[in-house]
């Protein structure tokens, strides 16, 4: 496993590999990138493609925006609030061999652009910010009507409960990533809720 991940930071010139909890407190949960198999378990699931435009939520050193920009060809944004994570984004950026966009803000402020029609969480922060995360998401949903996947991977119990809750949202599909490491871990998956496009 950890020589998957080396080498597909190799290829994508970018260092992402480790966790780092510095910047984490009660509602901001330690960087930790997602493993390099499920985002190609992601890559592959259709639902992401050249005229997408991905914003990851707590997108750490960028491990995400490089490998979706490779893969799939779409347009990422990474934001994050921990500024010296936020640099070593930015250092990535230099080499990498694909694009990505980051920005040092704070999630629950950050008013989501209308190009944005996918968003993916890796359980970066508390559901108490989720929750104004989500509010901010469905403005721009309202604001400008289309279709909305959110990806959430490993994901929390309280985040399943809240998002549930959410009459917006539809449950669209899950993709098992249990299979890919030891143990059985039944949060070992990608859960898809959907903002439908009614105008289609």
């Amino acid at each position: 496993m950890e020589n998957h991940e080396n080498t597909w930071d190799k290829l994508l010139q970018i260092q992402t590999c480790g966790r780092d909890e510095l910047g984490a407190d009660e509602y901001h949960h330690p960087y930790e990138p997602t493993p390099y198999s499920v985002l190609e378990r992601l890559a592959g699931s259709g639902l992401i493609g050249k005229d997408d435009v991905v914003l990851d939520y707590g997108c750490g050193k960028g491990r995400v925006g490089f490998f979706l920009s490779y893969r799939t060809k779409a347009k990422t944004i990474g934001i994050e609030y921990d500024e010296r994570i936020y640099k070593s984004s930015l250092e990535n950026r230099k080499t990498a061999k694909s694009k990505a966009n980051f920005l040092l803000t704070r999630a629950e402020e950050y008013e989501v652009p209308p190009e944005i029609n996918r968003c993916y969480f890796f359980n970066p922060f508390s559901v108490e910010i989720l929750h104004k995360v989500m509010a901010r998401v469905c403005d721009s949903w309202y604001e400008n009507p289309r279709e909305i996947f959110l990806f959430f991977y490993y994901p929390a119990d309280e985040y399943i409960s809240y998002l549930m809750t959410v009459d917006e949202l539809e449950f669209y599909d899950e993709i098992e990533c249990d299979d890919l490491f030891a143990g059985n871990d039944p949060r070992e998956r990608i859960m898809i809720f959907q903002l439908p496009n009614y105008e289609v």
